[in-house]
């Protein structure tokens, strides 16, 4: 059981790291965003977060 746990935090901590790299302050942002609306269940908060992201990854200037 701690493997998983383990395994699954290397795996968030390098998809922020890449987020990080490839989008900077901006994509911090949105996976902020997007993880504490998830965490709060408030879809507002969470679409914020989305948008954000998909606005990043389609090259789209915010």
């Amino acid at each position: 059981m701690p493997a998983i746990y383990l395994l699954s935090a290397i795996f968030v901590v390098g998809i922020e790291q890449t987020i990080q790299w490839r989008y900077g302050a901006a994509g911090i942002l949105g996976l902020l965003l997007l993880s504490v609306g998830l965490k709060a269940k408030s879809p507002a908060l969470s679409s914020v977060g989305a948008v954000v992201l998909a606005l990043l990854v389609s090259g789209q200037a915010l």
